[in-house]
């Protein structure tokens, strides 16, 4: 949930909401505001199994801990087709969740494109992280910031350093 000032969707769509991170007016000689420019916080996205979900364990409560000190809203990227979303308990998740059922995968540009255009964004309002390096490069090769999350090192300091230096 964003902490921070919210904007109506005047803006953009008429149900969403941004989370600001910051607010500038400029004001006349008479200081009545003349103008405001609006700085939207990006989104990070969340990539789902063998990163923030562990298979048969369910979330890694220590990425969720560390993705809640970020006031950005959160998607979780996944392929998940609907069996597979029961057994990942993905309606059970604290961010909302996106998957294209595997059509196309995530190893596939196309996936990116249609989920930015479904959340109405550009490359440059989110950040990524993944563990698929092949996917990394599919969200890489249309522009999104993205890092390589090595399920097996579970480094959450370098994926803290990550998302601070890029949102």
């Amino acid at each position: 949930m964003c902490h921070a000032e919210l904007v109506s969707a005047s803006l953009a769509n008429a149900s969403d909401y941004f989370c600001l991170k910051q607010v500038e007016r400029s004001r006349n000689k008479f200081g009545m505001t003349e103008g405001v420019r609006i700085i939207i916080m990006k989104k990070i996205l969340v990539d789902a199994v063998d990163a923030f979900i562990i298979e048969g364990q369910g979330i890694f409560k220590e990425m969720h801990d560390l993705l809640e000190t970020f006031p950005n809203n959160k998607i979780i990227l996944t392929g998940a087709n609907d069996e597979q979303f029961k057994v990942f308990s993905l309606d059970k998740m604290p961010y909302e969740v996106f998957t294209l059922k595997h059509n196309p995968e995530k190893t596939d540009p196309k996936y990116y494109e249609t989920m930015l255009e479904h959340f109405n964004l550009n490359k440059d309002d989110v950040v990524y992280f993944e563990h698929n390096e092949d996917a990394v490069k599919s969200a890489q090769t249309i522009g999104i910031k993205t890092y390589h999350y090595d399920p097996n090192k579970k480094d959450l300091e370098v994926l803290k350093k990550f998302l601070t230096e890029n949102l």
